[in-house]
C-alpha cells in the first residue's frame, strides 16, 4: 500500500511536526512534507497556535510546484475555520493530486471531514501511514480530543528503595543532574504543571522550565482545599496560574488572588472535604490542556492514581537508599489481596546519568 518513498517522506513529516513539541499547545504537533516526482518541493511545520498550519506553510515554500503533488501531512487536514481558514480549501486550490495523512484528526469537527473534502475534489487520499509515532507525538490532544481528559503524567525523583526526601524533608537532590535536566525536557512540552500546596509550602516551588532552551513557560495548577497559598509564593509569578479549590475557601483571599491575574476555580468537594478530582480533569480539557505533568508529594500523587486519573508514571530511580522513616513516593490504601495491585506496563528504561528512568503506562 505504501512505498519505501512514502515511510521516508513521512518520516520526515513527523520530524519536522516535532519542531513544535514545546510551542504548538493547545494545537498538536503537525508536519507536511510536499514532494514533485520523488522530491521535496515544500516542507513546513505548525509552530504556534493562531499562526498557519504545517500545511500553509509548506504549500507556501511549495508555490507552484505544488500542482500535480503529492502531499505528506501527520494529521488530517482541518476543514472548519477554527484559528485559522480550513487547509484543505489551501490544498484543494493548490491542485495536489494526492494527500497521505499518517493519522484521521480525533476532534469531532474534523474527524473525517478533511478527507471526504480532498476525496470530493477528486484528489486521492491515503491514510494511516506512521499513525502509531503520529498519535504519540499528540498523544494528549488525541487524549482530550476522545475522552475529555488531559494526558496526565506523574513525574517522581525517588531512591530505590522508593523514597522521594528524608523524614526531615530534605530532598535535593536525590538524583543527578542529568535527570534533573531530562525532567524540564518532560515540563517543557507540557501545557501545564500541577503540584499540591503542600509542594509549594514546603519548597516554594516556581514550577518553571530551566536548564533548556523553550519561548513558552507551561501554566501551572494547584491542588490546594481551603486556600492556604501565600500570596508571596513563587508560583504566582510568571505564566497564568490555576488553583483549584473548595467552596469552604477565603472568599477575600480569592477576590485578592483574581486581582493578581490567579485563575481560582471552585470544584464540587468529596466527602472528605476535598477537591473532587475527576471533575477537575474535565474542567482541564475544557481548559484546553493536552499534557499535564504533576511533581508533587505522596498525598496527591496517591490520590490521582486511586481515581485512575494518571496515565503515565515517570519515575527517575537513584542509585542509593534513604530508609524506612524517610518520605513515600505514594500514598496509597493497604491492599488485602494481590488482585487489588496497581499494574504498571513498562514502556521505556533507560539510564540518564548515573540515575535510571522508567516510564510506564497505567
Amino acid at each position: 500500500m505504501f512505498s519505501p518513498a512514502d515511510y521516508a517522506f513521512m518520516s520526515h513529516a513527523l520530524q519536522l511536526a516535532e519542531k513544535g513539541l514545546y510551542t504548538t499547545s493547545p494545537n498538536p504537533r503537525v508536519g507536511c512534507v510536499i514532494t514533485q516526482n520523488g522530491h521535496i518541493v515544500g516542507s513546513g511545520w505548525h509552530k504556534k497556535a493562531g499562526q498557519a498550519h504545517a500545511e500553509i506553510n509548506a504549500l507556501g515554500q511549495a508555490g507552484n510546484a505544488a500542482r500535480g503533488a503529492t502531499v505528506y501531512v501527520t494529521l488530517e487536514p482541518c476543514s472548519h475555520h477554527g484559528r485559522t481558514p480550513p487547509c484543505v480549501d489551501a490544498l484543494i486550490k493548490a491542485g495536489v493530486s494526492r494527500v497521505v495523512i499518517a493519522m484521521e484528526d480525533p476532534n469531532p469537527q474534523v474527524l473525517g471531514n478533511g478527507r471526504a473534502a480532498l476525496e470530493q475534489a477528486n484528489i486521492s487520499v491515503q491514510t494511516g501511514l506512521l499513525q502509531e509515532q503520529a498519535q504519540a507525538l499528540n498523544i494528549g490532544f488525541v487524549a482530550r480530543m476522545r475522552y475529555r481528559k488531559p494526558w496526565m503524567r506523574l513525574k517522581i525523583a525517588a531512591s530505590l528503595d522508593g523514597k522521594t526526601a528524608l523524614n526531615n524533608g530534605q530532598s535535593q537532590w536525590i538524583t543527578g543532574e542529568a535527570a534533573r535536566i531530562d525532567g524540564h525536557r518532560w515540563r517543557a512540552r507540557s501545557c501545564a504543571m500541577m503540584t499540591g500546596i503542600g509542594t509549594i509550602l514546603a519548597d516554594n516551588a516556581r514550577l518553571s522550565v530551566r536548564h533548556i532552551p523553550t519561548s513558552r513557560q507551561p501554566k501551572k495548577i494547584i491542588i490546594d482545599n481551603r486556600m492556604e497559598i501565600p500570596l508571596d509564593a513563587h508560583v504566582l509569578q510568571g505564566e497564568e496560574t490555576f488553583i483549584f479549590t473548595t467552596a469552604c475557601a477565603d472568599t477575600d483571599k480569592i477576590a485578592t488572588l483574581e486581582k493578581m491575574g490567579v485563575q481560582v476555580i471552585i470544584c464540587k468537594q468529596t466527602n472528605q472535604d476535598k477537591i473532587d478530582l475527576t471533575g477537575m480533569i474535565a474542567t482541564l480539557a475544557d481548559l484546553e490542556f493536552n499534557e499535564i505533568l504533576v511533581e508533587a508529594g505522596s498525598g496527591l500523587n496517591g490520590a490521582l492514581i486511586r481515581a485512575r486519573l494518571v496515565d503515565e508514571l515517570i519515575l527517575y530511580m537513584a542509585p542509593s537508599l534513604l530508609g524506612s522513616s524517610a518520605k513515600d513516593m505514594l500514598q496509597l490504601p493497604e491492599l488485602t489481596n494481590l488482585d487489588q495491585k496497581v499494574l504498571l506496563k513498562i514502556k521505556d528504561v533507560r539510564m540518564i546519568g548515573w540515575d535510571m528512568r522508567l516510564i510506564a503506562r497505567l
